[in-house]
């Protein structure tokens, strides 16, 4: 079972508007977390000539890559090997994916063969309402044709905003649950969504800790909060706070 709070890392899109991964890798720290999921915002996964120094910078930071993504796997392998070359470089475990629908099965398939070769667990992202994948029927028919190596990547928020209880999700998945993004929506007339502080809005975040327990979950856990583009940290240290007061 994981230690949510030792355990808590950020994903690398609540800081979007840096490019310095220095200064990303300082943020993380300002944080006081020690760990990262990286996205394409930030790592040009299709450059290996710049890995080890990505990889690098984040060590001497003393931040751990503990996932990359959201990567969409298309039936690619030439171009899909090198998020796994990625992976492999950082020591990551996980990778947070989507499929591009035109290309399943076949790109099931060509990503859980190169999830064996490089031994790392594909994690599906659930991105909402008006993307395929957000959707519980959608997740447990993918997990219909593949093996355990292709498991879920939980968005809180995401699943809110779909009109799905991300706590029955966590549980309905527990055994192919292999990351965690915790973030928080409230909703405005429209049903356009917010991003709040985690716990503030529909999130229960000790609810959410006895669900992640009950299935003895050993995944990554990120947070992630998309508002403040230019100065994200405020929020982000009231986020760190939420967690640890209430998923101890």
């Amino acid at each position: 079972m994981t230690d949510i709070c030792r355990n808590l890392g950020v994903q690398s899109y609540c800081f979007r508007a840096v490019d310095d991964h220095a200064k990303v890798a300082s943020l993380v720290c300002e944080l006081g977390l020690d760990a990262i999921e990286l996205c394409g915002v930030h790592v040009d996964f299709s450059a290996p000539d710049t890995f080890d120094d990505v990889v690098k910078t984040y060590e001497n930071a003393g931040v751990r890559i503990v996932s990359i993504g959201v990567q969409t796997m298309r039936n690619r392998p030439d171009l899909e090997e090198d998020f796994f070359e990625f992976t492999q470089r950082a020591g990551c475990r996980f990778m947070s994916v989507d499929f591009d629908i035109s290309t399943t099965p076949d790109s099931y398939e060509t990503a859980a063969l190169l999830a064996e070769k490089y031994d790392i667990h594909l994690a599906v992202h659930n991105h909402g309402g008006a993307h395929w994948l957000g959707n519980a029927t959608s997740i447990a028919h993918v997990f219909s044709q593949t093996s355990p190596r292709i498991g879920f990547c939980l968005d809180t928020a995401w699943a809110l905003q779909a009109h799905e209880d991300p706590l029955a999700m966590a549980g309905r998945f527990g055994e192919r649950l292999y990351g965690v993004h915790i973030k928080d929506f409230v909703f405005d007339r429209s049903g356009t969504p917010v991003d709040v502080v985690v716990g503030e809005g529909n999130l229960d975040l000790g609810a959410l800790q006895t669900v992640l327990n009950d299935g003895d979950f050993e995944g990554y856990i990120v947070l992630e909060y998309e508002g403040d583009v230019n100065d994200a940290v405020p929020a982000l240290k009231n986020c760190v706070a939420a967690v640890r007061e209430h998923m101890v």
